[in-house]
């Protein structure tokens, strides 16, 4: 049999207290939870009106440009817009700059959702900002991006 050293619980707990990973993951599991609740009203989760306000652009996005804004692989990506495409909100289109691309285009439905959720998101974005006191959200939003 071969010897291994037992992880402490102390270990468990420092890693628990320092990773940053764990932390993202945490959060990100909680703000998700927060805005699928809020969003819900308009029959939204978080990451369809992230999608929709991703599409929100003077000229429609490629799918490529798409997924690197979201940090998604496209094959995620398309499979998240195959519900929107359902409901009417988004349709996709062959890119002529390059016939084997796709463009995604918000149509006046997906624009008239966006409308109606953005107050929701801007209460609760309000919302959590305020559960940052003592701490500059801008600070935190910006080291969020550094690390993305």
């Amino acid at each position: 049999m071969s010897k291994f050293e037992t992880v402490t619980f102390e270990t468990t707990e420092y890693v628990r207290d320092h990773c940053l990973c764990l932390a993202a993951q945490r959060v990100a599991r909680t703000l998700a939870r927060r805005f699928d609740e809020a969003l819900r009203l308009v029959g939204l989760t978080s990451g369809q009106f992230s999608l929709l306000m991703s599409l929100n652009q003077p000229a429609p996005p490629s799918i490529g440009s798409i997924a690197a804004l979201l940090a998604m692989d496209r094959t995620t990506l398309t499979a998240n817009l195959k519900p929107l495409e359902r409901r009417g909100l988004v349709n996709t289109k062959v890119d002529p700059a390059d016939r084997r691309g796709r463009l995604v285009i918000l149509t006046a439905a997906g624009r008239t959702l966006l409308h109606d959720a953005l107050p929701i998101w801007r209460r609760t974005q309000g919302e959590i900002d305020g559960l940052l006191t003592g701490t500059d959200a801008g600070i935190v939003r910006e080291g969020l991006r550094l690390l993305a």
